[in-house]
């Protein structure tokens, strides 16, 4: 298995929902072709939520779960990304390739940590699948950790918001 599942105990409130989120263009231009292969021909704002990326005003108890996290899995120059989907939203199967992360700390990919912390309790309509393995009712605090280029994919056709908060860095293991 790619990829470990553990637990923060929820200690933040709501400020996630306040922030302020960027609806940025998916990235990656061969996942969009092969998207459009697959048969999915939703506009392109479709295919990502907001973000509120690293540098960007956080509540302030993200530094708490980021130091929690980061001294589990040992994890070095952690970059944080609150994530907002809507309904509609639809993020197909995809490896993450980190490239500008990769080059600005000199490390491999196969070095590159991704954790996605649940905010929130599941709700109908959200969807989550890391290697293959459909991931629903988490609750609050539930995370996911993987490595490199993990493939995954998301979806909200809830009515509901879903929130992420997603952390990035590398393990010199």
């Amino acid at each position: 298995m790619k990829w470990t599942k553990n637990y923060i105990v929820p200690f933040w409130d709501d400020q996630y929902k306040t922030i302020n989120y960027f609806k940025r263009p998916f990235n990656g231009v061969d996942e969009l072709k092969m998207w459009r292969e697959d048969g999915y021909q939703h506009a392109e704002e479709y295919f990502t939520g907001y973000m509120c990326p690293h540098g960007e005003t956080h509540p302030d108890w993200t530094d708490d779960i980021v130091d929690s996290i980061t001294q589990k899995y040992d994890l070095n120059d952690v970059g944080v990304c609150y994530y907002r989907m809507e309904t509609g939203v639809i993020l197909p199967i995809h490896s993450d390739h980190y490239k500008i992360y990769r080059d600005r700390f000199n490390c491999s990919l196969s070095q590159v940590k991704r954790v996605l912390v649940f905010l929130e309790d599941w709700k109908s309509g959200h969807y989550f699948e890391l290697d293959g393995i459909p991931i629903v009712n988490w609750k609050a605090g539930d995370y996911y950790q993987w490595t490199g280029a993990t493939k995954h994919m998301a979806s909200n056709i809830g009515v509901d918001d879903r929130y992420t908060l997603q952390l990035t860095g590398w393990c010199k293991k």
